[in-house]
């Protein structure tokens, strides 16, 4: 049969988070018409494969699209976020996206969707129900699919694992009946914490958890990632603090142990060096609840698992079956070769702020609405990759600095980081005063120190 042909300004392809952020504020801000495709039956992207027990790692209030709040923005009274604002469950965040999908983006008359349906390339895809194929003649192409998040209950394990043992990704725990007395948790990252503080949270005693972990991480304090104004001084006072630190440290070593005394950055094990930075954010309570396990299985990573041992880069460890194992090692923020945002007819979202996905989409739409060259958005779009290593803060530190810097230059984007709801992190107070020059100052020192400290490592920024 041949294809449907359809027509649009912009084809954007996913209409997981970055891409309903990106749409949000082009329909705000332009007259343009949209086709959107995705392979899930409903907008939210890999929530829709998330485990059940899942939450936002931030709060609500920071997350979503920008026209339309997500949660009431209360405050949690009970539980390990206690005192902080809301975080969003795996199902809240799916009702959400389809309710702007159904009461914001199709009532617009704007917007043709397509769920359930498989991208084929050069504008062409195909419904996986009816098998109607279908052709997009549009002035742009959005990828908003290319940072590529994958989660454990849809990518399996990388490793080898012999018929027999009891494996499941974090999806599976839900489920678990008694059967299993000993849990092993595979994997160092915030898939990981969130499965340890599910079988904590259940009653699992801390000793019957080994949790296999490659590398060592910062991590960061969820308090100082929070909206409203009871919050803002003590935020602003930590970055300043953060700041500081950098300028006035005289090694790698001795910047982390300063960033790590103003508070916002933290390492699991005080007594083991962290290696790894991957933006994963908990509560001070967590992090105790996760401390509490004193099993850590620090061997490197898997190998194959069998039924009575697990085989890793460093060594072998004992299981058997009554042990149940947890694979949660997907990349959830896969680390992509940076290309360039807009490059003609093409858009691909990527991130413009460190692991702040839906603002740098929104971001990014309203560059693309105000203003008219590539090279200009390019410039005001300069990419911030995934972090994965230790040295990887530094350069999301450099790379989140040198953007900002550029933003407030402009006072149409300065306007519009003060309205934008998903902006959570643009510190920097009362732009034309004092306060704001003195906080200038001692960020453009700490990204001075950051460039000498990159180029001792790498021998560039």
């Amino acid at each position: 049969m041949a294809a449907q042909q359809l027509k649009a300004d912009y084809f954007v392809i996913g209409s997981g988070a970055m891409g309903m952020a990106f749409t949000d504020v082009l329909l705000s801000e332009t007259n343009a018409t949209v086709v959107m495709v995705d392979r899930h039956h409903q907008p939210g992207g890999h929530w829709n494969d998330a485990y059940p027990f899942v939450r936002l790692h931030q709060p609500s209030a920071f997350y979503g699209v920008n026209s339309k709040h997500l949660g009431s923005d209360k405050i949690d009274q009970v539980g390990w976020n206690k005192g902080l604002y809301e975080l969003a469950t795996s199902s809240e965040v799916c009702a959400y996206f389809d309710q702007v999908m159904q009461q914001t983006f199709l009532p617009s008359g704007r917007v043709a969707y397509f769920p359930s349906c498989d991208y084929k390339g050069d504008g062409r895809f195909v419904s996986n129900l009816s098998g109607d194929t279908f052709h997009v003649t549009a002035t742009k192409t959005v990828d908003s699919t290319y940072m590529n998040v994958t989660v454990p209950g849809v990518s399996g394990p990388k490793y080898e694992v012999a018929a027999g043992v009891h494996l499941v990704p974090p999806n599976g725990l839900p489920d678990v009946s008694g059967q299993f007395n000993k849990y092993v948790v595979v994997g160092a990252g915030k898939t990981a914490m969130d499965s340890c503080l599910f079988l904590l949270k259940n009653g699992v005693d801390p000793g019957a958890i080994r949790w296999i972990m490659p590398r060592d991480s910062w991590v960061l304090d969820r308090a100082f990632i929070q909206p409203g104004e009871e919050f803002s001084e003590r935020i602003n006072e930590a970055f300043k603090r953060q700041f500081q630190a950098i300028a006035e440290s005289t090694s790698i070593d001795d910047m982390f142990e300063r960033v790590c005394q103003a508070g916002i950055l933290i390492p699991f094990d005080e007594n083991v060096k962290p290696t790894m930075y991957r933006c994963a954010t908990v509560t001070r309570a967590e992090l105790e609840q996760l401390r509490g396990i004193k099993n850590i299985i620090r061997m490197g990573r898997v190998i194959r698992i069998d039924p009575d041992c697990i085989r890793l880069d460093g060594g072998t460890v004992e299981t058997d079956a009554e042990t149940l194992h947890i694979n949660c090692t997907a990349d959830g923020l896969e680390r992509r070769p940076v290309v360039p945002i807009f490059a003609g007819d093409n858009i691909t979202l990527q991130s413009v702020r460190t692991c702040q996905q839906v603002f740098s989409a929104a971001f990014v739409a309203h560059v693309e609405a105000a203003y008219d060259d590539d090279d200009t958005k390019n410039a005001l779009c300069q990419v911030v990759p995934h972090p994965d290593s230790d040295i990887d803060f530094l350069r999301s530190a450099l790379a989140n600095g040198s953007n900002q810097f550029t933003w407030i230059q402009d006072p149409g984007l300065t306007s519009w980081l003060k309205e934008a709801r998903l902006d959570g992190l643009s510190t920097i107070p009362d732009v034309d005063g004092p306060e704001a020059d003195a906080f200038l100052a001692i960020a453009l020192q700490s990204s001075e120190k950051l460039q000498t400290y990159l180029a001792e490592v790498d021998g560039s920024p």
